[in-house]
């Protein structure tokens, strides 16, 4: 088995209130939280020199090759935030929790596993 070590940024993210959310407009969260993905999660991870390394269903964990990409990744994600719940009800609106970490990370095909 091939396995690579190397140090890199780690940024997870999670939907809070995800169970509300699902609970009160199940069809509907999804249908957003898909168009967040597509429209804003994914492009500011490229754009930020990133890699989507694991979906948890609400939830994501994404490398960077340093600190900055990824944190300038999620104050961007956080700003589209922002302007897509604008005009939507409080109740309704999404938002993520966000860790970020520098970490030994080692890379097993088709799993990654760390310390840091």
């Amino acid at each position: 088995m091939n396995q690579t070590r190397r140090l890199a940024a780690i940024l997870a993210a999670d939907v809070a209130g995800y169970s509300r959310l699902i609970g009160a407009d199940e069809g509907g969260t999804l249908q957003r939280l898909k168009a967040i993905r597509d429209e804003l999660i994914d492009p500011a991870i490229a754009s930020h020199h990133g890699r989507l390394v694991k979906t948890t269903g609400d939830g994501f964990l994404v490398e960077f090759g340093s600190v900055i990409d990824g944190l300038r990744c999620a104050t961007a994600v956080q700003a589209g935030m922002a302007e897509r719940n604008g005009p939507l009800p409080r109740t309704s609106a999404s938002s993520f929790a966000w860790a970020s970490t520098s970490a030994t990370w080692w890379s097993r095909t088709p799993t990654y596993s760390g310390m840091g």
